[in-house]
């Protein structure tokens, strides 16, 4: 059929994340820049703007192409229902560009796609076994590092003289505390927890 469309969807779990790998190899494969959808952001639940695109222009024959199976979903569930609903549901095939079995244009018999059922089952167990045990080295890497005494997050501020100075003369009544946020060029909310820390350390 002449009006079939090949469609590419790309997913990285960030901003920070470089696309271009899937990108090129969606290139490779002719797609065009039309029919690619790209994602920066987890893949922690389907509500994404370019995959919800995507399924959306999705027409019974089309063709999607993924680099990962991952990319679909976080966990196996949400692998299986997606496939399901994109293969069954709207009629079109899905191409999984690093495991060539889950290919669905070559399955036209009940025994290869029952054989691709039970690829694509143990593939996306494998897929969430592989991501809990990376969140689980993350963990571990974060209890070690907090165990030797690495501070995560922004560094706490230093008491300076020149709060203290600032400190001194709005508890006299010298100046407003308006003015000593000024001073000290302070949000309300930094100036309160610096005052609140600094009394703490005088009490």
């Amino acid at each position: 059929m002449s009006d079939i469309r090949h469609f590419g969807y790309v997913r990285v779990s960030s901003k920070d994340q470089n696309e271009a790998r899937q990108l090129e190899a969606m290139k490779d494969l002719g797609i065009l820049k039309r029919d690619m959808y790209i994602d920066k952001q987890s893949g922690k639940d389907t509500n994404r703007t370019g995959y919800q695109s995507m399924k959306n222009s999705l027409r019974k024959g089309d063709i999607l192409f993924i680099k990962e199976l991952d990319r679909l979903g976080r966990n196996a569930q949400d692998i299986k229902r997606e496939w399901q609903e994109i293969t069954q549901e709207i009629g079109a095939h899905i191409v999984i560009l690093d495991m060539p079995i889950l290919d669905t244009r070559q399955y036209q018999n009940g025994l290869e796609k029952l054989i691709s059922s039970i690829v694509l089952e143990l593939l996306s167990y494998m897929a969430e076994r592989e991501r809990e045990k990376i969140n689980g080295r993350q963990a571990e890497g974060i209890a070690t590092a907090l165990s030797n005494g690495v501070v995560f997050g922004r560094p706490k501020q230093l008491i300076t003289d020149d709060f203290k100075q600032a400190f001194f003369e709005w508890r006299q009544g010298a100046i407003t505390a308006v003015e000593a946020m000024k001073m000290l060029e302070m949000k309300p909310n930094t100036f309160y927890r610096r005052v609140k820390e600094y009394e703490q350390q005088n009490v």
